[in-house]
């Protein structure tokens, strides 16, 4: 495992913010953190990349101890934390150099440059202090900084604040060139679309604690899912459907509710002729609201 996370804890005074959470990521794998403001996100990566120590519990990264052994993980992984703020006195080719330094880079580097490309950091951006960067310009410089080494493992805290839509589109590119060369990516984020366009897999975290973990496909299994079907002319008094639940009618369009194989459902409407139907797989979003709706939103 890249990632391994076991039976972690913390306490802020009377606060619980992580209650026995455990987590293991594997080589290649994008993997989404995923939960509200507030649910323990943050305390979890600060715990490990070596930030904060834990009350009970322990973390290795690539089989390493983020806290006696940071040193050495320093060069293998790359870190975007939430959020990212600069020295005002030095500017981004500054910054690059200075962060290309505590990897052991040296001399010209070419996918440095690429990410720059790619990301839109122009080099009269490169040459003004960060002080003056917008929210938009440091997350791209802080995602370079992050990136441009190859780290083996990246940990990312919500890394498309800020960013437009179209280089949230390219970071995700990035990625998913990175995890088929073998680069393990940990995303945490409370942005549902972004983790269920690129994640492979997922951990729900709410209240400190993980209430749901795997991959996307699975944690849909067995959740209810809405089909409305059009019928060419209302069905007969007394129409079932094997497989499906008929929860609304009015006239021709009927309104299913889903929890078994759709191709049962399928096989029993193809007996009759149908004008539209109209069939969306459960969103992340649908299942986030199932765990999360009355989660207090405060600080991670």
């Amino acid at each position: 495992m890249v990632i391994e996370i076991v039976k972690l804890a913390k306490n802020y005074g009377n606060l619980q913010a992580l209650t026995d959470v455990n987590m293991e990521v594997k080589q290649g794998e994008i993997f989404g953190f995923l939960g509200p403001n507030g649910a323990g996100k943050t305390t979890t990566i600060r715990i490990a990349t070596g930030f904060i120590k834990p009350d009970t519990g322990w973390v290795r990264l690539i089989g390493l101890n983020p806290w006696t052994q940071s040193a050495e993980l320093k060069g293998r992984i790359g870190f975007l934390p939430d959020r990212v703020s600069f020295d005002s006195g030095i500017d981004g080719n500054g910054f690059l150099k200075y962060m290309s330094n505590l990897h052991g880079l040296k001399g010209d580097n070419p996918w440095q440059r690429e990410l720059l490309e790619r990301l839109e950091l122009s080099k009269s951006a490169l040459s003004r202090k960060v002080k003056g960067y917008s929210s938009g310009m440091a997350k791209k410089l802080g995602l370079v900084q992050a990136l441009q080494h190859r780290p083996e493992l990246l940990i990312m805290d919500e890394p498309t604040e800020a960013l437009d839509p179209l280089v949230r589109q390219t970071l995700f590119q990035i990625l998913r060139e990175l995890s088929r060369e073998g680069v393990t990516i940990f995303l945490s984020s409370h942005v549902l679309p972004d983790i269920e366009e690129v994640c492979e897999k997922v951990a729900l975290i709410r209240k400190g604690e993980i209430v749901k973990a795997g991959s996307v496909e699975a944690l849909r299994l067995g959740k209810f899912r809405t089909m409305i079907v059009d019928f060419v002319a209302p069905p007969q008094a007394g129409f079932e459907i094997e497989g499906a639940e008929i929860v609304a009618q009015e006239g021709p369009r009927i309104t299913l509710r889903l929890s078994n194989d759709i191709n049962q459902v399928i096989g029993a409407l193809s007996r009759y002729k149908i004008k539209d139907i109209i069939y969306e797989k459960l969103s992340l979003e649908e299942l986030f609201l199932e765990y999360y709706g009355d989660s207090p939103v405060s600080d991670d």
